[in-house]
């Protein structure tokens, strides 16, 4: 079977260590050299980020964010994640579950210079990255598109080991025929992973995942399959085109393709963001105004951290509301300048609401923030606050 070794990057016919170097991270799949698009995501990047520059740091558990008040978790370290915080969390309830944590308050402009970094490496292999936010990143590795004449595997390989030896951080890679099965696989054996999932057994391997491992399908979806027994990736696979489109419209041929392992996206260099929003769909309809706010808030928290791991900040906050008959509403408030803190979109979104929440039947709220454009622009600080 087709092996790769990941440290010296040499390709061999087969065996569980590398006949030229004698390391046992190898990694063999019997399309190992025919897969070309690809899913790098760096590992716990802000907290890798901070034990490198400070090595004192490095066997203790790590979470990035601001502590207090009603702060979140950027980024926890794979030590941290051991007890329990994860990304957007509230910060009181991470430091409950790892009291021992060293909170790093975040440095944006660090951690861009870093990203900036990694994306010198990448361009050596090919123009095509698609960038996802300052850590993850699309790769297409095919023949026409590389710069250097490898397999796209042997280039992951070395993309890896030059990010870790130049940058001083490790990333993980997922490598198989499309976007969507590429992400999914960067997100196996992390952190220093390097997964392939490909043509031959996407199907398969699929089948036995929940509904909620498609691209596109967020929790209220899946609550609604699962409700109706459609549970696994395999249960959708079953199904005809037509019944899926009957039962959620345009979406069902969404759904038919990807259970089926296809993803027809291509790869995009540099699609910039126009915006960043969260939303919810309740499990019952809401009308009461303290409770549309409980429900409102953790989401104004998970788009502020967002924009702060993406180096982000808007002028206008927008939010979203569906009532019980479906009609959908957009408020919108335009800032005089742009901001990233969760305080200022909490502010602005409560307003909005405030006018909204007139006792109407509720089923969706979101919130978002567009008109984009930098983090360093954002939240200067107030005259009188000087």
């Amino acid at each position: 079977m087709p092996a790769l070794c990941r440290d010296c990057c040499r390709p061999f016919k087969s065996g569980d260590d590398c006949p030229r170097c004698g390391s046992g991270r190898v990694i063999s799949h019997p399309e190992l050299f025919d897969l070309s698009i690809a899913h790098m995501d760096c590992d716990a990047f802000y907290a890798s980020v901070e034990k490198r520059d400070n090595p004192a740091l490095r066997d203790k558990p790590v979470i990035v964010g601001h502590a207090g008040g009603r702060g979140v978790v950027t980024t926890a370290c794979y030590i941290a994640r051991k007890f329990g915080p994860r990304s957007a969390m509230p910060m009181y309830k991470a430091l409950e579950l790892c009291p021992g944590a060293v909170v790093v308050p975040p440095d944006m402009a660090k951690y861009k210079g870093v990203s900036l970094a990694i994306r010198a490496v990448l361009v050596k292999a090919t123009p095509l990255i698609e960038p996802l936010s300052l850590d993850e990143a699309y790769l297409d590795l095919s023949a026409e598109n590389r710069l250097v004449d490898r397999p796209a595997a042997v280039l992951l390989a070395r993309l890896a080991r030059a990010i870790e030896r130049r940058v001083g951080i490790t990333i993980s890679v997922g490598l198989s025929y499309n976007k969507f099965l590429a992400k999914m696989a960067s997100d196996r054996n992390k952190p220093r992973g390097f997964s392939i999932i490909g043509r031959d057994e996407a199907v398969g391997q699929l089948s036995v995942l929940p509904v909620s491992a498609i691209w596109g399908v967020g929790a209220a979806t899946a609550a609604r399959m699962e409700a109706a027994g459609i549970v696994t990736i395999g249960h959708l696979q079953q199904m005809a085109e037509a019944d899926l489109v009957a039962r959620f419209g345009r979406f069902g041929h969404h759904l038919f393709l990807m259970a089926r392992g296809e993803d027809h996206r291509p790869i995009t260099a540099d699609r910039p963001t126009k915006s960043v929003s969260n939303e919810t769909t309740f499990a019952r309809d809401i009308r009461r105004a303290e409770d549309l706010r409980a429900m409102l808030r953790p989401l104004v928290d998970k788009v502020a951290a967002r924009l702060a791991k993406e180096d982000l900040a808007g002028f206008t906050v927008v939010l979203k509301l569906k009532t019980a008959d479906f009609r959908s509403l957009t408020r919108n408030h335009r800032l005089p300048d742009p901001t990233c803190r969760a305080e200022v979109i909490w502010r602005i979104a409560a307003s909005l609401l405030e006018r909204e929440a007139d006792g109407r039947a509720f089923r969706l709220i979101g919130i978002g923030v567009t008109d984009l454009c930098t983090g360093g622009n954002a939240d200067p600080p107030d005259l009188f606050s000087l």
